[in-house]
């Protein structure tokens, strides 16, 4: 369905960490929030984008690492994450 007027919000994102790999929920609470940090200080290109040609993006992000990566790390991984899904758009 064609969006009809411009969406405030065109991209719904989540989060997960699994239980098996990270069994405390501060470290799975941790990897999440590092995640949702990186996402909104670059998800405004990616919003750009989808606001010109009228779409909606729906994306989960599973942490699938055995530690706990640093913040710069996820930073970079999720600028990868976002070209690849503004390249395929």
């Amino acid at each position: 369905m064609p969006l009809t007027e411009p969406c405030k919000y065109p991209v719904q994102v989540g989060f997960s960490a699994t239980t098996r790999r990270f069994p405390h929920a501060v470290d799975r609470n941790r990897i999440k929030r590092l995640g949702r940090e990186a996402w909104r200080l670059q998800k405004q290109a990616l919003y750009d984008h989808l606001r010109s040609q009228s779409q909606q993006l729906a994306v989960f992000l599973i942490y699938t690492d055995k530690k706990i990566a640093d913040f710069s790390t996820l930073q970079d991984k999720i600028s990868v994450i976002l070209k690849k899904l503004q390249n395929s758009i």
